[in-house]
């Protein structure tokens, strides 16, 4: 069985995203029967979305996990719901969208297909900290989940799919004062907690 696993590049004032490096971190490995395949989305309104389903039609994988980046967050929140709504700063190109639609003739949001409860009692027993959150936001990330949610439900693909927020690591809270952080290593054992249950 193969698991789609992607994070995004840098963005905003955020010279590191963590979510690149536990990507490359897991990339090739076979976690609870899962192979992971990992790619790193760019931070781009038009391209994010495109690029993740061109690597679902490449991969064909029968999970899609999407990470991204929630300097300021102090636990790992796995995502409740995506809305079909794109708002926020500009992303690396300089669009800027305010109260945009992603899909024109689509429903108000999709509900993960993630075990999610699982994903946090895995995390949390483990001993790092998680919990649901029910905002994916407007941003880059809300966009992927509904996006890949939206195309699993219009082909009817038997596919699960959601999105996972992590806290800033320590390198990014260096460069950056006031923000909670986690080691790298600790967010990407939570991750791989998370997997780890697919298999269960």
């Amino acid at each position: 069985m193969k698991l789609l696993l992607t994070g995004f590049v840098p963005f905003l004032d955020n010279p590191i995203n963590p979510t690149e490096e536990i990507v490359r971190a897991l990339e090739g490995q076979t976690i609870g029967g899962y192979e992971i395949v990992g790619k790193v989305l760019p931070v781009d309104f038009a391209e994010s979305a495109k690029q993740c389903i061109e690597h679902i039609n490449e991969v064909k994988p029968d999970v899609v996990i999407s990470l991204g980046l929630a300097a300021g967050r102090n636990k790992v929140t796995p995502e409740r719901i995506a809305i079909n709504c794109r708002d926020g700063a500009a992303d690396n190109s300089g669009v800027k969208l305010q109260d945009a639609p992603i899909e024109e003739e689509g429903p108000a949001g999709y509900f993960s297909t993630l075990p999610i409860r699982a994903f946090v009692d895995a995390s949390v027993e483990k001993g790092y900290p998680a919990v649901i959150s029910n905002t994916a936001g407007t941003y880059l990330c809300n966009n992927v989940m509904y996006s890949v949610l939206h195309k699993i439900e219009q082909e009817n693909l038997e596919m699960h799919a959601g999105f996972i927020h992590i806290p800033a690591s320590h390198e990014l809270a260096l460069k950056k004062n006031g923000i909670p952080s986690w080691s790298l290593a600790d967010l990407t054992a939570s991750i791989r907690a998370m997997i780890e249950v697919l298999g269960e």
